[in-house]
């Protein structure tokens, strides 16, 4: 082979495109989990026990924060392309907050719901907010797995262009949260 050895073949050419191809293989596999829920949603919302919960505020500010997490892991992968290894860690340390501030929000929205009486198991409408909400928050939990992988290897001093791709692997799963979250967000106000 001209030009690198079977290893800059099998380090860098070959573990790119495999990683990529992961996380779109992955994100295929979601899409088609919260399908599967959406469509179970919508189908057992016409049946005559269905009584839709209280909009909770919240879920609002929720929104928001997600909607700046994303933005600010978008802003990170673009440090890291610029090679501002400073920013890179900066902006990771903020997505992570945001992220965590977004599941707490989450939790304080059903502590609110329960402690109006919206029960898990007393209505199909509750369960399926508790479910969609709780498997959205499982992916995130799952997506901070990658991004604490991603922010050592960074503050161990791994070059700016080996992390590089984690970076935007990690920027392109929050985008993709957002986008889910957007449509079970605008999911649940509709019904």
């Amino acid at each position: 082979m001209a030009g690198g050895s079977t290893e800059d073949v099998h380090g860098s050419v070959l573990v790119q495109p495999t990683l990529k191809l992961g996380l779109w293989v992955l994100l295929a596999v979601v899409t088609s989990l919260f399908a599967l829920f959406i469509s179970a949603y919508a189908m057992r919302m016409k049946l005559g026990d269905w009584n839709p919960l209280p909009e909770p505020g919240l879920l609002w500010l929720n929104t928001g924060v997600l909607i700046l997490t994303s933005a600010v892991m978008e802003w990170t992968r673009a440090a890291a392309n610029r090679g501002q290894k400073d920013g890179v860690r900066t902006g990771l340390f903020a997505a992570g907050v945001l992220t965590v501030a977004f599941l707490a929000g989450q939790l304080v929205v059903w502590q609110q719901l329960h402690a109006s009486g919206y029960f898990l198991g007393a209505n199909p409408a509750n369960d399926f907010f508790y479910v969609l909400t709780a498997l959205h928050g499982l992916h995130l939990l799952g997506g901070l797995v990658a991004w604490g992988r991603t922010t050592a290897g960074v503050q161990r001093g791994v070059a700016l262009g080996a992390a590089r791709l984690s970076v935007g692997l990690c920027a392109l799963y929050w985008h993709y949260l957002l986008l889910v979250w957007l449509v079970l967000f605008a999911l649940l106000l509709s019904t």
